[in-house]
């Protein structure tokens, strides 16, 4: 292939290092562009990734259009405004979760990504674990047979340990307990990942809900420095699925033991499933056949899968959307926003 596919990448944190070398390990891919709004972020960005145009601001960039899609790796609250701009700017778009605030900027965004024909993807990072893919076709291959009962945590522990630093200290963390920061909270930041790997695995969203949020007293007047620690800590749903399976679904960063584990276990009339995951290693195991009359759990190695990154970039050069696309994102976030409207309340349909 003589045309590479030309990628700005927006936005210069940690995440955006993971981005970029991604990136650059896909001979279809250039990226040549960076933008950072912080003076000096972006240039420097562009000398560690060789990336020749860097930019502190997004119109600039997209004035100059020398690119054919971006990769969006700004904060949350940033995501709709950003992308917006990109799509208007008839750009391919692959953006950082969650896709947006809320639904209607999230349905808006996906709205505008398909009127104008572009692609448009969502970095649900936990699609790159094969195994929930192995699981999904279990399900789906009526392996478990009719689905009864799902269980699923996401679990942190940094509120509580410090090996990734001190969540009191330091403002990547703080930002992350304050609404007024622009944080949803656990539920916010990490409840969009468990929702996607559980019903992706399930091939089924919940049709109505039931949810709890809890957040703790962590500091003197709940306040540290600038940030007023007001965002959920811990968030328990109980779900109704369409076929009229339960669902209880955990996040919480008072999982002490637990860096940063996902967890998921299915069970059917048929047999079952169940997925660990975390950064340096994933299980997965089934009970499936006569195995569920003596209780034996077999594990399975399995089949290699494609990353989202380069899903994005096969789109791009195909024309055809990738999936988790901006709608999977739009949708998750209006369970999301379910949870926020409801979690004082009785169930609510979705």
């Amino acid at each position: 292939m003589t045309n590479k596919i030309r990628l700005l990448i927006l936005g210069t944190g940690g995440m955006a290092h993971a981005h970029a070398t991604a990136f650059a390990q896909d001979p279809r891919c250039e990226m040549v562009g960076t933008v950072d709004v912080v003076p000096g972020r972006a240039a420097a960005f562009a000398k560690e990734f060789k990336i020749k145009h860097h930019f502190t601001d997004l119109d600039e960039a997209i004035k100059w259009g020398e690119f054919d899609a971006a990769a969006n790796v700004t904060p949350d609250s940033i995501h709709h405004p950003t992308t917006m701009k990109l799509l208007r700017g008839k750009k391919h778009v692959f953006c950082e979760k969650p896709l947006a605030e809320n639904f209607k900027l999230a349905d808006e965004m996906a709205r505008t990504a398909d009127k104008n024909k572009l692609i448009n993807m969502v970095n649900l990072t936990y699609r790159n674990v094969a195994a929930i893919h192995t699981a999904k076709h279990l399900v789906a291959s009526g392996q478990i047979g009719e689905i009864r009962h799902v269980e699923a945590s996401y679990r942190q522990s940094w509120l509580v340990g410090n090996a990734w630093g001190r969540w009191d200290k330091e403002d990547k963390w703080l930002w992350r307990l304050s609404e007024a920061h622009g944080s949803k909270g656990v539920l916010g930041d990490v409840g969009i990942h468990i929702l996607d790997f559980m019903s992706f695995a399930t091939g089924m969203m919940p049709v109505s809900l039931q949810a709890r949020l809890k957040t703790f007293h962590k500091a003197k007047g709940d306040k540290i420095g600038k940030y007023v620690l007001d965002a959920n800590d811990s968030a328990v749903m109980s779900l109704e699925l369409p076929n009229g399976a339960l669902a209880v679904i955990q996040a919480s960063r008072f999982n002490t033991g637990h860096a940063n584990e996902l967890h998921l276990r299915v069970y059917g009339t048929k047999g079952a499933v169940e997925v660990k995951h975390m950064d340096a290693w994933t299980e997965i195991q089934a009970c499936l056949g006569e195995d569920v009359h003596s209780f034996a759990w077999r594990a399975i190695k399995p089949d290699p899968v494609e990353t989202n990154y380069r899903k994005f970039i096969t789109a791009v050069v195909t024309g055809k959307n990738g999936d988790p696309d901006f709608r999977r994102a739009a949708d998750l976030q209006k369970i999301l926003d379910a949870c926020f409207k409801g979690k004082a309340e009785s169930t609510m349909k979705i």
